[in-house]
């Protein structure tokens, strides 16, 4: 129950038992919006025939909200606390047509040598403002100043090489191995000319950009598929001859008894005559080669990334000595809490999205 004057401030509360039930629930309940929560507790402070100051410092809101609220109980009940007054748009919206209009320009050529559309021109072209056209292009996720780039395998194998090594993935042999080998060659020794700074409120950390080079190293890194452990070597060259030598440290690392399934890519090194030769002296070693332009499909990969963006990017290393440390301690403290690999789109999904993707689409047929 309520009663109310012809103002505002002049708003009596009386809340009956259910109200007030009400009110305390919506207090309570933790998957309200604040909003709803500060209004609930406005009404019963005023039930407590509290002073609307000391209401709006309880509260935390200001004088004019609360007698705006007490007005809206004294005449909607609870249910007017719940919902907000709409507004009439102070400007009329835009006509469909004229948005499918923005979208067909902005994925349309653009004019002249110009390589794509900017707001300011599809403003001018369409006769709208350059803030209306930034809206419709968010709204439908528009964002033809950015450009993604792509690189699709044109091997006429891709099918069979991906299911093959997929399912190795998703399906192990039993009484077996599977190694993710490859390397991450011309890995740089560089230290900057001056210190940095450290990351700050309100600031990024802030690194020189002239250097001084020490010296490359090549990282050949086999990744054990089934437990996430990684046997890695540092070597000054990239030749057949260091994976030679890194191949006879993985045979040594594998337990007797174990067939090996090491995925490679296509990398000249790995098909060299004499590393075929020494397969043909390891017959629990089987080869299978990643289809060509297709890395993501080598699980180890992800290992170089997170080395990469974990240690290396914003190394600072004084020699080859150092870099070479800072890659051994790096591949200590991940085999030290290794996870399995674990992959989880089956061959078909991938076959399917690269056939669907493949097919060239409209877009404005697929925004609208």
């Amino acid at each position: 129950m309520c009663e109310s004057g012809r103002m505002a401030q002049t708003s009596s509360i009386l809340l009956n038992a259910g109200d007030r039930e009400r009110l305390m629930a919506l207090v309570a309940d933790r998957n309200r919006p604040h909003k709803h929560v500060q209004r609930a507790r406005i009404i019963l402070c005023s039930d407590e025939r509290l002073p609307v100051l000391q209401i709006a410092k309880r509260v935390g809101v200001s004088r004019p909200a609360v007698w705006r609220w007490q007005q809206r109980f004294a005449e909607e009940g609870v249910e007017g606390l719940l919902r907000d007054k709409t507004r009439p748009p102070g400007k009329p919206p835009v006509p469909p047509e004229t948005v499918a209009q923005v979208l067909a320009i902005t994925c349309s050529e653009p004019p002249g040598e110009v390589t794509h559309w900017t707001g300011r021109a599809v403003a001018e072209r369409v006769g709208l403002a350059l803030r209306t056209i930034q809206r419709i292009w968010r709204a439908h996720r528009v964002e033809p100043h950015r450009v993604r780039t792509f690189k699709r395998s044109n091997d006429p194998a891709f099918a069979e090489k991906a299911e093959d090594i997929v399912g190795l993935y998703m399906s192990p042999p039993a009484h077996a191995v599977v190694l993710s080998i490859d390397e991450k060659s011309q890995i740089q020794a560089l230290s900057r000319t001056r210190p940095g700074t450290p990351v700050r409120p309100g600031r990024p950390a802030t690194m020189t950009h002239d250097y001084k080079r020490h010296g490359t190293t090549t990282l050949f890194a086999a990744l054990n598929v089934l437990d996430g452990t990684v046997l890695g070597r540092c070597m000054q060259r990239h030749r057949h001859q260091e994976f030679i030598r890194f191949l006879n440290a993985a045979e040594a690392a594998v337990p007797a008894g174990k067939i090996v399934h090491a995925i490679l890519d296509n990398y000249a090194v790995h098909k060299h005559p004499r590393v075929r030769a020494w397969l043909s002296r390891h017959p629990r070693w089987v080869f299978h080669f990643t289809p060509t332009s297709a890395s993501w499909l080598n699980a180890v990969e992800g290992f170089f990334s997170a080395l990469t963006r974990r240690r290396l990017r914003r190394g600072d290393f004084i020699s080859l000595v150092d870099l070479q440390g800072a890659i051994k301690r790096y591949i200590a403290e991940h085999n030290n809490d290794p996870r399995p690999f674990v992959w989880t789109k089956p061959a078909k999904l991938i076959l399917d999205k690269i056939k669907r993707h493949a097919e060239p689409s409209e877009c404005v047929s697929a925004l609208v």
